[in-house]
Order: C-alpha cells, then structure tokens, then sequence
C-alpha cells in the first residue's frame, strides 16, 4: 500500500525540547502538518510565526515536511494586519476561552458583530478558520451545543472558509452537508473509540482528550464519512503529547499521542472496512482541494507486517503502546 504525500491538518508539535523530541514522529512519514498555535505565549503575530516555523524547522533537521502555521484568532486582527500575514499563514485557529490546553486567551462569547470585523477580512482575503467546537457546557453536550454557533458563523459569512476541528459527533458530521462552507477534520482515535473505552472499566489516561470520545453511533456517523472519504473531511490526528508523568496524574492532560502510528492504523482499519482505495482522499487529496496547498512529494509505502507499538516515544506514551499492529511502515521515499 502507498500513500502519496500525506497530510496531518490537525497537529500540535509543542515547543523546546519537547518539540525536538516528537517532531520526527511527524516529520519522517507525513509531508506536511497545520500547526497549532496555542502555545505559552499563543502565536499571535508574524514575528512569533516565523521564529516557531524555523524552531520546527530545526527540530525535524533533513526530513522533507512543510509546517502549514496557523495564527492564534483574536477579534482584533484586522485587514492590513491580516493581509501582511497572509504569505505567512494557512488557516487562524479560534479556541473558545478556557476550553483546552493553553486556550485561556480565546474567544468569549459568540457575537457576530463582535467578530465580523476580523472574520470579513478573512473571507475577503481567503484566510480558512479552523475552530475548536465546544461550549462549556455537560462535557457529553458541549460540541452538539456549539452547533448553533457553527450555524451562526458559517450563515453570517457564507465566503468564509470554516473548518470544524476534530469532529465527534453525528451532529457535527449532518452540519457538513447542510453548510457549502462548513469542512472537518476527523482525528485517528475517534474513529476508534467511545467513551466507554476511555472511562468504561479501568481509567484509561492515555485515551483521555478534548473533545472527549463519545456514543457509539457518534463513532459510527464519523467513520461512515471517513471511509467513504467525503470530498469536505481530511485527516488531522490532533496528536498532542504530554509527558508521562502528567498523563498519569491527578489532573490528567488531554490528549493523545498518536503521530508515529497513525498511518498503519489508519491504513488497517480502511482495509477492514473494504475502503482502501478511499485512503489517499482522506489524508491527502481532499485536504489539498480543501486548502489549496501542493505538498512536497512524498511516497509512504505500508507493509502488511506486524509493528509492536513502544512503550515511549522520548517519554511520551503513544495510543496502543506495547501492542502489536498488523501494517509496518516499509519505506519513505520523496
């Protein structure tokens, strides 16, 4: 099996050493990735974009992958600013203040006129907006209740490009064909799990993410448009690395690490459901038409050889540690 120029759109390479010890995971076998911009401090202008994108640049060293960034949206960016980023950026990711890892500088409160200064110069310019749908509400609820907001925005600038980051739920996934300017990305691992897998029996901290998984028939709505390879959802692992120590820890850090496996598990679960020739659409071909980007060429090749999974990655526990997957990376070639 080959992919050709895959793509993670959905990524979080963390800074310092942490970034120099999980880059590579990203950087060996996908050719480009949509940084998240939400470190301490969030990246909110050109000079914080140019000096993370080199910082990244030097931790992946020789490997052939282009760092999409991604500006931190506040309501005050405005055309002349926005235009001067423009060379610089693929997409402004809004975060709903306090709702995950180092969001507190978001958005509070949903006001249309309050945010169409920034958002109408975004559609005029042609600046994609990615966003990170959750309310504060019942954690079960939060995405289906940002719904209406998704409605709102994506009605009120109908030539703004809007991204539903990490979908996990059926409602979430009804909205793409409701809305021509409403997109998705959908992570690996809520395709593959439930709640009930995360809280179920034992804690699972590893599994712990925001959003949070949720029903199986939730699971079985984004599988259904992930395997059919539906032309306004790509692949984005949201793979967020934590030290182990704060994993399994009283107050748990949300995410998963899923960037050195993602590949071999995604590839084993399309052959599964019979949707292998539906694979490169989903983490590469739509993403490009979606985004307008040309990747650097790059030929994953996918062995059906069994890989144990290890422990750690430089301390960080990916999903499936110490377990045996049935696809090997066999070769990267550009």
């Amino acid at each position: 099996m080959q992919l050709n120029a895959p793509l993670d759109m959905h990524l979080h390479l963390r800074d310092g050493e942490m970034l120099h010890n999980i880059a590579h995971a990203s950087a060996t076998t996908f050719s480009g990735g949509l940084i998240m911009p939400n470190l301490v401090p969030p990246i909110q202008t050109k000079e914080a974009v140019i000096a993370y994108k080199n910082r990244i640049l030097d931790a992946i060293g020789n490997e052939d992958f282009t760092p999409y960034m991604t500006l931190f949206f506040l309501p005050t960016y405005d055309k002349a600013f926005l235009s001067s980023m423009k060379a610089y950026i693929t997409a402004i990711k809004l975060y709903p203040a306090g709702i995950t890892t180092n969001s507190e500088g978001g958005v509070s409160g949903f006001d249309v006129e309050t945010l169409r200064p920034t958002l109408e110069a975004m559609s005029q310019l042609d600046i994609p907006l990615c966003i990170h749908g959750e309310t504060n509400g019942f954690v079960m609820d939060r995405e289906a209740e940002f719904a209406t907001i998704y409605e709102r925005l994506a009605t009120a600038f109908p030539k703004l490009k809007i991204i539903m980051e990490h979908i996990t739920t059926k409602t979430s996934v009804a909205l793409l064909d409701a809305y021509d300017n409403l997109y998705a990305t959908i992570t690996l691992h809520h395709l593959l799990i439930t709640l009930d897998d995360v809280a179920g029996g034992m804690l699972q901290p590893h599994l712990f993410c925001k959003p949070i998984a949720k029903r199986p028939e939730d699971r079985e709505a984004l599988l259904k448009v992930a395997l059919e390879a539906h032309p306004k959802v790509m692949f984005g692992s949201d793979s967020a690395p934590h030290p182990k120590d704060a994993k399994e820890a009283c107050g748990c850090a949300a995410g998963v690490f899923t960037a050195p496996i993602a590949l071999q598990v995604l590839t084993a679960l399309f052959e599964k459901h019979h949707a292998l020739n539906n694979l490169q659409a989903f983490v590469s071909t739509n993403a490009q038409n979606i985004y307008g980007i040309t990747p650097i060429p790059k030929i994953v090749t996918l062995e059906k050889k069994n890989f144990t999974v290890p422990q750690t990655y430089n301390g960080v526990v990916p999903m499936y540690a110490g377990e045996t997957l049935s696809y090997s990376i066999q070769g990267v070639s550009s």
